[in-house]
């Protein structure tokens, strides 16, 4: 079977999520594309180049509807430029595995935080 039909379904899954929720795709997108064959470095790198053209169309999106506040994006991109320059240096020098483990540990913190948040019962 074509790599291609999976790949748009689990780019149209992740922007649909991504763009929803504001959940990064990353977190749909590398198990997906793992489950493909990619290593875990193609798998990141892959769902990073999907997520600059998602972020780009829910960006506008949102900005026609006045829910963005420039200040803070601006500041924030300002911080992610710098920290995304680290983050791919970093990850240069991290086995799959390392990889791997990180990923599934941010995923259980996330996970946690949501339903303890959740308890608080605001927003």
């Amino acid at each position: 079977m074509s790599i291609l039909l999976p790949a748009f379904l689990i780019g149209a899954a992740a922007a649909l999520l991504g763009s929803l929720l504001g959940v990064g795709g990353g977190i749909i997108m590398v198990p997906a594309f793992k489950s493909l064959g990619l290593s875990m470095k193609e798998a990141i790198g892959t769902s990073m180049a999907v997520m600059v053209v998602t972020a780009a169309v829910s960006s506008a999106r949102y900005a026609q509807s006045g829910w963005v506040r420039w200040e803070v994006a601006v500041a924030a991109a300002v911080a992610a430029v710098i920290a995304a320059l680290a983050g791919t240096e970093l990850m240069k020098n991290l086995s799959a595995p390392q990889l791997r483990a990180a990923f599934g540990v941010f995923l259980i913190i996330a996970g946690a935080y949501m339903l303890i948040s959740q308890r608080g019962g605001s927003s």
